[in-house]
């Protein structure tokens, strides 16, 4: 690989991983740590989410 594509592969990855980054401290939050204060709620939350039971 010549230099020239090791240094664009490299940008690559660096834009990739300030897009995560940025993608992750603004548009997901930790919505169940703001939510629920144990894990027990967070894990019957959970549940009745990917069960289809929303009680």
């Amino acid at each position: 690989m010549s230099r020239l594509g090791r240094m664009l592969w490299v940008l690559i990855l660096v834009k990739v991983a300030i897009l995560f980054l940025v993608l992750k401290i603004f548009f997901f939050q930790d919505y169940l740590d703001q939510r629920f204060d144990t894990p027990e709620q967070k894990t019957q939350y959970v549940l009745e989410a990917l069960s289809g039971r929303n009680e």
